[in-house]
């Protein structure tokens, strides 16, 4: 016999493409989440730290100053040009969009601060939570 028996590895094709029709669904599945609540202790913030915090309508405040973008480029030009660096702990509300996040940490980084650090609140029900820290 000189022929190559093809029946087997068709066969063996045919099951690894149910399998793959089978799977595929499941590798592109979005899972909704909220944002993390964040139970460890709160950290000292250090003396050169730039306190920003992002409301639900995307109003930008640094150290409790509702600021504008223009104004916020600035700042973190100045701040950029410190020595040493100072550290940006980002405070968004939940309902804050996702793009106006990422606008104020490109806009860091494009001006020259590269560290920055996300503030979370501990989960309320947690009674062995510690306080905010304010």
């Amino acid at each position: 016999m000189s022929e190559i028996n093809v029946t087997p590895l068709v066969d063996v094709m045919l099951v690894l493409l149910v399998i793959f029709i089978i799977t595929a669904p499941l590798l592109s599945y979005a899972i909704k989440i909220d944002l993390p609540n964040d139970p460890a202790a709160a950290s000292e913030a250090a003396a050169g730290t730039i306190k920003l915090s992002i409301d639900a309508e995307g109003k930008v405040y640094v150290d409790s100053e509702a600021i504008a973008d223009e104004q916020l480029r600035e700042r973190f030009r100045a701040a950029a040009k410190l020595s040493p660096v100072p550290e940006l702990h980002v405070r968004a509300d939940k309902a804050t969009r996702y793009e106006r996040v990422s606008f104020v940490m490109s806009t860091a980084q494009q001006m020259g601060l590269t560290k920055i650090g996300f503030v979370t609140e501990p989960a309320v029900n947690d009674p062995g939570a510690p306080a905010p820290a304010r």
